[in-house]
């Protein structure tokens, strides 16, 4: 059958605007000689068209950037540390930490009433009553009761990851059911250690109700004791952290060793203390990957980066480049009205990485099938990659930015826009065209 010119312009069209094709194993399909082969009149009626300069080198490039795409999962010792302290608890002696009891064999935890704000507990768990609960203990609950799930973890004022993983734990209500409260307890604040230093204590807190009940299908929050499917290394916050899925890192507390059960009515967390919206949950918004800061004129540019997938969702990723010597949109602050161009969402890959055992998701995992396939892709609470061949420019400087839209067609930085409250500015990067 043969198409004709019309055709093939509309086709072009619905893909330069859609972008919602699957690129990566497409691509070899919409070179030159793919319209070609239509004849002399599909071929006169593209000369010019951006895609007939997306010759096969470019796709190579495509090809290339996305092969250098890092693992979805980060391994442990990969994870950017944000951690507090002098000196760093995770640089500790062993010795040290054997004492302190930041070791699987001398790890103990206390889950007490508040003693300026008490809860009412028939069965606290102590240290001085001899009932603190133990990392044995902890594994035994864990036989019958553990979770995994991924989720990415990231700082509430820093923009990018900081690294990816399937987190693995005893759901905290589990325990805070062990102490048998009967009335007065309205938030949980947990604490972990501090170098005996009252002045380095971080603290956080969840409301009760979080604890007990998971809103919306997120994941429980969990006493993690295993990073992909390895035990929780010291610097990641082992022997035992809290992780919380939907929140941003410093709810997520390491060398976890005291939790307060209390009838105070708010929160009394460090971050609250620093000026931070402490209740808002991880937010979606992109980045690019490094890119080289001068380019060839008129040649296709390979772009690449990653997505934070917060509890909105995400439903794509767009790229804009901006002639510098060109005015911005006039009373457009977030650039709702820029020519955005869609890039490709891409899928779950091969290899998970992350030093995944034998690279295979364990069954079960939250948001995962029996197959250790995901349900859903992209995986709220986690991380996904994109990836756009965009057409050449001609010489000048211009400006890269991105941004994701969600499943509510909220584009970034909205809905939330302030620094304090989860980052989202959009990414700009300058590069040279010669």
């Amino acid at each position: 059958m043969q198409w004709c010119a019309e055709t093939l312009l509309r086709l072009c069209w619905y893909l330069e605007m859609t972008m919602n094709i699957d690129l990566i194993a497409y691509h070899r399909k919409i070179t030159r000689r793919f319209f070609i082969q239509f004849g002399a009149t599909g071929a006169l009626a593209m000369q010019g068209h951006p895609l007939l300069s997306m010759d096969s080198e470019a796709f190579s490039d495509l090809d290339t950037a996305v092969d250098q795409i890092e693992d979805w999962l980060t391994q442990q010792d990969d994870f950017r540390d944000v951690s507090r302290g002098t000196p760093l608890p995770h640089e500790l002696p062993e010795s040290t930490k054997r004492e302190k009891g930041m070791t699987r064999e001398s790890w103990k935890l206390e889950v007490i009433s508040d003693p300026e704000y008490p809860a009412r507990l028939r069965s606290p768990l102590s240290i001085e009553a001899g009932t603190a609960l133990d990392f044995k203990t902890l594994l035994e609950i864990g036989k019958t009761r553990s979770v995994r799930f991924p989720k990415v973890m990231s700082c509430l004022n820093i923009g990018c990851p900081l690294g990816m993983g399937i987190w693995e734990g005893v759901p905290l209500r589990e325990i805070l059911w062990m102490t048998q409260p009967v009335k007065d307890l309205r938030r949980v604040h947990y604490h972990g250690y501090h170098n005996e230093d009252p002045k380095q204590m971080f603290r956080s807190s969840l409301s009760v109700n979080r604890v007990l009940e998971d809103p919306g299908g997120v994941p429980p929050v969990i006493l993690c004791y295993k990073l992909n499917g390895q035990w929780l290394t010291s610097e990641r916050g082992g022997p035992v952290r809290m992780v919380v899925p939907e929140a941003y890192g410093f709810k997520s507390i390491k060398w976890l060793k005291q939790i307060v059960l209390s009838n105070l009515s708010h929160a009394n967390d460090t971050y609250a203390e620093q000026n931070n919206d402490i209740d808002s949950p991880i937010k979606t918004f992109c980045s690019l990957f490094p890119i080289s800061s001068q380019h060839s004129a008129n040649k296709p540019l390979a772009l690449t980066g990653w997505a934070q997938v917060g509890l909105a969702g995400l439903q794509k990723v767009q790229v804009w480049i901006h002639p510098k010597d060109e005015p911005l949109p006039e009373n457009d602050r977030y650039f709702q009205t820029a020519p955005w161009k869609d890039a490709e969402l891409l899928g779950p890959p091969k290899k998970w990485g992350g030093d995944l055992p034998e690279n295979r998701i364990a069954i079960p995992t939250l948001g995962f099938s029996a197959d250790g396939e995901p349900i859903d892709w992209p995986i709220k609470l986690a991380k996904a990659h994109w990836a756009i061949l965009h057409p050449g420019l001609k010489p000048g400087s211009y400006t890269v930015r991105c941004r994701t839209i969600d499943e509510h067609q909220r584009a970034q930085p909205m809905p939330r826009p302030f620094r304090k409250s989860g980052h989202a500015a959009i990414q700009a990067v300058n590069i040279e065209i010669k």
